[in-house]
């Protein structure tokens, strides 16, 4: 495929790019799992690279883990061919002194970085690494014409030579390439490098709690005074206890009630001795309203505990199913259409200023000669929020799909008031890119020969690109492709946005029940606790202006049916001051993307639920949400079930 301007040579020479240069140190490396807090590093590569893109050093060693390898199959690193390798602690000093001073670089630099960081901590150092950079997360913003961006393929994509896949040291000589041709590139479209600061860790107290088995039966509600106790009940315990806490947990946990750490609206009773304590939990339990049962009568009622329902086990069976979006781009997708009014979630109510465009539904004219814009992803500058949010809905009806960024798959951009001083806009030309001004939106058959195009810009010809994912409008939902009956195991839920300077926005995830609620309070995923206990979801940090929520699905436990996904704004500013958020699911890191959609939010959200992934029978399923709340997160995850302190 070729692009409508050239794509940079692999050559070493980056010497030009000043806004870009830094002192590189580019990892990888190969592990016995997927899971740093548990495996362990087989081999790794370090190699430096000079502001003017010049290699200044090499290392690379295999290490003997002291563990099974894992999987030899896909690293080829057997643990005869490990005996005799140092330890990570024999040449940490080594690679620390490579990483001081430096930007880490990796391809899904996250993974990277925390078996680095576990390793480190396990030798007792400092892992001297203050800032990394994602060449994955970088070429999602730079969006060149591959099939996906797995590493391979951006290697021939760019030029570069790659000899032995799942080596450690050609990996890495073959990320420098990758490394210099995308800098050139995001040059080229004025793109702000994906940073992410990586605070110190030296210690292995921020790995995750080990996994707490999720109960087997749904909440039945609270305890009525004299009532027996009945399966699937939220119960906390506070204060001091004849019997040790150990033992009530255990013995809780074995007649099958939740036990959980906090007390919050859905927790069942609280188990105390002392009502009147002050305690934060005896405190919450008033406020609440949540029934009060003192251990002699609780463990009464142990022994008598009622038969509870069941959390639904997922089907397994699906005879005469197929998924909804084939495997193939070649395949046509069906989109389930929604109705006008987003789900809210479990006990909020919907903004009352919420105006967020619902989606058309289709007619008859809905068909690809009457959709013009099929194919094209269109860019918005300028204009107010409602005036942006209502283009950027046109371009979905006309078949199209919004970006939020400028990138290489961009192929039209529309200038609205005030656009022209969007620094986007000086790139244009350079880029081939086509400006219209508003009404080629709005003139029936516009699209199709240019008419509404500004005088000064001439259409080129847009090539296909070979990762043109389904566009969803907000509420759209599309089964997840399922060869051979099951979904991929992994998935990947990725927000984008405009750069923001006057605001952070976290990305956060819940793990729901058939109740919509979560099991327990570490199923709220968020950046001060990235992975729930089970390490089946996950939130990666991929840029200033880009976060991930990966799920793995297949180790999902039956109880759990959703897992929704949400943004949120601090320093009270709301979603009007960022703009449109894209959402994009893909399976599995690097893999080209099955869906997308670009969601408004109206002017005074300050919390956006942006997506989710639930099943459906046997079939998983994601949805495009893109509803809207006044509060803040706290109040957000409350009607999840989660238990947050004021």
């Amino acid at each position: 495929m070729t692009p409508r301007t050239p794509i940079a040579s692999p050559s070493s020479d980056v010497s030009g790019l000043r806004d870009y240069a830094f002192d590189w140190a580019l990892v990888d490396v190969e592990t016995s799992g997927l899971v740093a807090r548990r495996d362990r590093v087989l081999s790794i590569a370090v190699v430096t690279i000079g502001p003017d893109g010049e290699q200044t050093g090499e290392f690379s060693t295999l290490l003997n883990p002291g563990c099974d390898p894992g999987p030899v199959e896909v690293h080829g690193l057997t643990a005869e061919r490990l005996l005799g390798a140092p330890a990570f602690e024999e040449v940490a000093g080594r690679i620390g002194a490579l990483l001081q001073d430096r930007v880490l670089v990796a391809h899904n630099a996250q993974f990277d970085y925390d078996f680095l960081a576990h390793e480190f901590a396990r030798a007792r150092l400092y892992l001297p690494v203050s800032q990394r950079l994602c060449t994955l997360a970088l070429n999602r913003q730079v969006d060149p014409p591959a099939e996906d961006m797995k590493l391979g393929t951006l290697a021939a994509h760019y030029g570069v030579p790659q000899t032995r896949a799942h080596d450690a040291l050609d990996d890495t000589r073959v990320l420098a390439g990758i490394l210099r041709a995308t800098l050139r590139e995001a040059a080229l479209l004025d793109l702000p490098l994906p940073l992410v600061a990586c605070p110190p860790r030296q210690d292995a107290q921020f790995a995750p709690q080990p996994p707490k088995t999720p109960c087997a039966y749904r909440n039945p509600g609270r305890t009525e005074a004299g009532g027996p106790l009945v399966q699937g009940m939220k119960i906390a315990i506070t204060g001091e206890t004849a019997t040790s806490r150990a033992e009530l947990v255990a013995r809780s946990v074995a007649a099958g009630l939740n036990v959980m750490s906090s007390v919050s609206r859905h927790t069942s009773a609280l188990v105390t001795n002392e009502a009147g304590s002050g305690s934060s939990k005896a405190r919450r339990a008033a406020a609440e309203g949540v029934p009060v049962i003192d251990e002699h009568t609780f463990l009464k009622l142990l022994s008598d505990v009622r038969p509870g329902t069941p959390h639904r086990a997922a089907e397994t069976k699906a005879a005469g199913t197929t998924s909804k979006v084939a495997a193939t781009a070649a395949a046509a997708p069906t989109v389930t259409t929604p109705t006008p009014t987003a789900p809210a979630a479990p006990g909020i109510p919907s903004s009352p200023g919420t105006a967020v465009p619902a989606p058309r539904r289709p007619s008859p004219a809905d068909t690809p000669q009457a959709r013009p814009l099929t194919g094209q992803r269109v860019l918005v500058l300028g204009g107010t929020h409602p005036a942006a949010a209502a283009a950027r809905t046109r371009i979905v009806e006309l078949g199209g799909s919004a970006a939020v960024n400028l990138s290489r798959s961009v192929t039209d951009a529309v200038l609205l008031a005030g656009g022209e001083a969007d620094r986007r806009t000086g790139r244009m030309s350079d880029l081939g890119i086509p400006l219209h001004d508003e009404h080629w939106l709005t003139v029936p058959g516009a699209a199709p020969d240019g008419t509404g195009t500004t005088p000064t810009a001439t259409r080129p010809s847009v090539p296909d690109h070979p990762r043109t994912p389904l566009v969803l409008p907000r509420g759209g939902v599309v089964d997840l492709p399922a060869p051979q009956g099951t979904p991929a195991p992994l998935w990947h839920i990725t927000a984008a946005w405009a750069p923001q300077d006057a605001c952070d926005i976290d990305v956060v995830a819940f793990v729901l029940d058939e109740d919509g609620q979560v099991t327990f309070d570490e199923d709220f995923v968020f950046y001060g606790a990235p992975e729930n206990p089970a390490g089946t979801v996950h939130l990666l940090t991929d840029g200033p202006a880009e976060q991930t929520i990966a799920v793995d699905l297949a180790a999902l436990p039956p109880a759990s049916r959703k897992v929704a996904v949400a943004a949120a704004i601090d320093r009270e500013r709301t979603f009007r001051d960022v703009g449109a958020v894209q959402v994009t699911a893909v399976p599995g890191t690097g893999a080209a993307p099955l869906a997308r959609a670009t969601l408004d939010a109206a002017t005074t959200e300050r919390t956006l639920l942006l997506a989710e992934f639930y099943r459906r029978g046997p079939v998983w399923r994601f949805r495009a949400v893109g509803q809207g709340y006044d509060h803040g997160l706290a109040g957000l995850a409350r009607g999840y079930g989660v238990d947050i302190a004021d």
